[in-house]
C-alpha cells in the first residue's frame, strides 16, 4: 500500500473500502482475564466469539471492502476487540487516542504500529489529561465532525482534536452525552445515533439531547428511530458500507425491518457473544480506515 492513498474519507457512510478488525483470540477472549472488572455480563466464550467475528468479516469481504486485522501485543484488554476507538482517520493521517477507560489505553500504540507498517501517516496524538475515544466521534459532512462529549472524551480532549483538524478547515462540534447508566457503562456518542448516508442516521432519540437532535434535523437528516425494546442489544449500532447497504445485528430484527422499510439493504450478523457480551455492536468492531 505505500504510495498509494488508502485511507481518510470524513465520512461515515460512503462506500467503504478498507478496515481494520482485531481477532477476539488476538483481544485475549481465550484467557478472559477481567471480564467483570470490564463490566462483561459473563466469562468470555471464545469459540463462539471467533465465530460470530467471523461472520462479520464475511459480511465485509461480501461488499468489497480489504479487511485488515490488528496484530497482537502486550497491554490489551477484552475491549481490544472493539478495535473502531483506538483512532480516528482524517484524509491528513490517523489521529491515536488517550482512551477514557485506563484498561483500553494500550490499544493507541497497537494501532500506531499497524498504520506504520501500512505507510499511513499518524496526524497527531491525543495527550493528557485530554480524553478520546473514537466512538464518540461522527463526521456529519466532509468538513464538520461532531464529538460527544462525556466520561470517555472529556473537553480537553475535543479541544486537542479540533486544533489538529483546524489547520485543514475542519470545525469540530461538541454535543453532551446523558448520563446514562453511569460512568462504569460504555455510552459513547455512536451509541446513540449512526450516520447511514448523506441524508439519514438511525438514533435513540429518547437519549439523544434535545440540541444534538436539532443539529442533526438542521443539518437536513431523516432521522429513522430504534424500536424501544432492541435498545439493550445495540439497535443503533449499525455500520453504514455505502451504496445504501448496511451491516446490523441479526437479533434486532424489527428495527432491521424499519430499515429496510427505508430503503436500505440490510446484511447480519450473528451477535449473541461477540456483540452483546461486552456491549459493542458492528460500528465497535470495526475500525474504517478507508471510505471513498
Amino acid at each position: 500500500m505505500a504510495g498509494v492513498k488508502s485511507y481518510g474519507g470524513h465520512s461515515m457512510s460512503k462506500t467503504l473500502q478498507r478496515v481494520l478488525v482485531c481477532e477476539p483470540l488476538i483481544a485475549g477472549w481465550g484467557e478472559g482475564a477481567g471480564w467483570r472488572e470490564l463490566g462483561y455480563f459473563h466469562a468470555p466464550r471464545l469459540d463462539e466469539a471467533q465465530s460470530q467475528h467471523a461472520g462479520l468479516v464475511a459480511a465485509l469481504d461480501k461488499v468489497g471492502a480489504e479487511v485488515s486485522k490488528l496484530p497482537g501485543g502486550d497491554g490489551l484488554s477484552l475491549d481490544a476487540v472493539y478495535a473502531h476507538d483506538a483512532s480516528f482517520p482524517t484524509n491528513h493521517g490517523m489521529i491515536l487516542m488517550h482512551m477514557g477507560k485506563p484498561t483500553r489505553r494500550g490499544e493507541p500504540d497497537l494501532h500506531r504500529g499497524f498504520f506504520e507498517a501500512q505507510s499511513i501517516p499518524v496526524l497527531g496524538t491525543i495527550e493528557p489529561p485530554g480524553l478520546t475515544e473514537a466512538g464518540d466521534m461522527v463526521w456529519l459532512d466532509e468538513s464538520t465532525v461532531l464529538i460527544g462529549e462525556g466520561y470517555r472524551t472529556n473537553a480537553e480532549g475535543i479541544e486537542q482534536v479540533r486544533q489538529l483538524l483546524a489547520p485543514h478547515g475542519v470545525e469540530v462540534m461538541a454535543s453532551a452525552l446523558p448520563y446514562g447508566p453511569g460512568p462504569d457503562a460504555c455510552l459513547h456518542l455512536m451509541s446513540l445515533v449512526s450516520i447511514l448516508d448523506e441524508r439519514a442516521a438511525i438514533v435513540d432519540l429518547r437519549w439523544l439531547s434535545v440540541p444534538t437532535v436539532q443539529l442533526l434535523e438542521a443539518r437536513g437528516f431523516t432521522l429513522l428511530e430504534i424500536e424501544d425494546d432492541e435498545r439493550d442489544s445495540l439497535a443503533c449500532n449499525v455500520l453504514a458500507l455505502g451504496d445504501k447497504k448496511l451491516l446490523t445485528i441479526e437479533e434486532n430484527e424489527k428495527t432491521n425491518a424499519r430499515l429496510e422499510k427505508a430503503g436500505f439493504e440490510v446484511l447480519t450478523y450473528e451477535a449473541s457473544e461477540i456483540s452483546a457480551n461486552g456491549s459493542g455492536g458492528p460500528t465497535c468492531l470495526t475500525r474504517p480506515i478507508w471510505r471513498g
